[in-house]
């Protein structure tokens, strides 16, 4: 998004992260895993107005709704009991991709 370049580079970070720090815990039995979210129905975004919320679940392209919370914890759960998901970043966002 226009305005957003350091945002940006801090989630490129972690992102860019994620396999070297996996491979550099593999030794010790350590995984790690990066979940990037979308829009979720958070206290956060609890504080807009409903007609905000509305317009920004409509944003996702499927489903066309804020995440839930327990959609999330459903995916660390998951991700916790693959054994072989490591060094991913897996996004969480009903394939949305926010516009300029």
């Amino acid at each position: 998004q226009v305005g957003q370049a350091a945002y940006s580079a801090s989630k490129g970070g972690i992102v860019g992260m994620t396999l070297p720090i996996a491979r550099d815990l593999a030794p010790l039995g350590i995984r790690v895993v990066t979940i990037a979210p979308g829009l979720f129905s958070t206290p956060l975004l609890a504080g807009l107005p409903e007609k905000v919320r509305k317009f920004l679940g409509q944003q996702v392209p499927f489903p066309s709704r804020l995440g839930d919370p327990a959609e999330y914890a459903h995916l660390v759960q998951a991700l916790a009991e693959n054994p072989m998901i490591n060094g991913e970043v897996v996004r969480l966002d009903g394939a949305l991709r926010m516009q300029p």
